[in-house]
């Protein structure tokens, strides 16, 4: 009797648990959907006023006063000389900076401090990488307001997100595969870079290209060290100059002024004239379509590398 019992209270159980897992996939369903409709909406809404400016002569067009004429061609080319800088810095420091203390960092209090430390960077307000590299690279350093004090800057900010992102990555690996290595007489550094690195590496690739697309588009420590909001010039093409003078050199582009599109956009929106208004939506166009195609090549490189590791 007290077994019938027993098992009644058991199948009520987890018909109520399955009850409660059902009604929290349905909100967290509905939620989900919430906040896709209203994205699409949002991107709707600035694709529909942005649609007429997106042309050839929009890309390739320097702004102006006069908006129909005005482009994005410097805050373009602006935003890709800052990320290149950013990835150059941010990605091989990022990475190694992970292995070390996953791989070969001794578990003690200083490792641990230092842990908190880099999670805790990753959720600081972007303004505060702003401050900290006016004051280092700008004042001290007098880097100047130029690509490489942006680039700095913005590798700083996302260089939390690469070293979480790699180190979490890392810990899939399988320890039997370290074993194993081991044991076949492989030397740590061997085991890392011929088993460790390829296995995580399409972890590693996405929270290297997720952290360049917030990087894309932060605007408060750019404004911060001084990014110019009207531009009408590109900077110096390497090895190229007028007769008679001496040629540019190949890291010259790094001390140019510079603009990027988040800053065009706040530029643009800050005019009163209707017509600049539809330039910054358009550019809010551009800035969502390139931050939406890394993170898609994100998840398609971690579909393709997974798919193609044979464990």
């Amino acid at each position: 009797m007290q077994e019938q019992k027993d098992i009644k209270r058991l199948r009520a159980l987890i018909k109520r648990l399955k009850f409660n897992d059902y009604v929290f996939s349905l909100v967290g369903l509905i939620c989900m959907m919430v906040a896709v409709v209203t994205l699409l909406g949002l991107f709707t809404d600035l694709l529909i006023d942005g649609m007429a400016r997106l042309n050839y002569d929009f890309f390739t067009s320097f702004p102006s006063r006069r908006a129909a004429q005005a482009g994005i061609l410097s805050a373009w080319v602006g935003s890709v000389l800052v990320l290149s800088v950013t990835a150059f810095v941010a990605v091989p420091m990022g990475v190694a900076a992970a292995i070390y203390l996953e791989e070969y960092a001794p578990k003690n209090l200083l490792t641990a401090i230092i842990e908190i430390n880099v999670s805790n960077l990753a959720g600081v307000p972007s303004i505060i990488y702003g401050l900290l590299a006016l004051g280092l690279f700008v004042y001290q350093l007098d880097l100047g307001q130029s690509i490489l004090t942006a680039g700095l800057t913005l590798a700083l900010l996302i260089l939390p997100i690469v070293i979480v992102a790699t180190r979490e990555s890392l810990r899939t690996i399988p320890r039997e595969i370290r074993e194993a290595a081991y044991a076949l007489g492989a030397t740590r550094w061997q085991v890392i870079s011929d088993h460790v690195i390829p296995y995580s590496k399409g972890g590693i690739l996405t929270g290297v290209i997720i952290g360049m697309a917030r990087a894309i588009g932060e605007t408060a420590p750019i404004i911060t060290i001084g990014a110019l909001t009207f531009i009408a010039f590109l900077p110096p093409i390497p090895f190229t100059g007028d007769p008679g003078e001496p040629a540019v050199g190949m890291f010259d582009w790094l001390f140019s002024p510079f603009t990027v599109l988040p800053i065009q956009m706040f530029n643009w929106t800050s005019r009163p004239e209707a017509a600049f208004l539809i330039n910054a939506a358009a550019t809010g166009v551009v800035i969502i379509v390139m931050t939406l195609a890394m993170n898609a090549l994100a998840i398609y490189l971690r579909y393709k590398i997974r798919k193609n590791i044979k464990w």
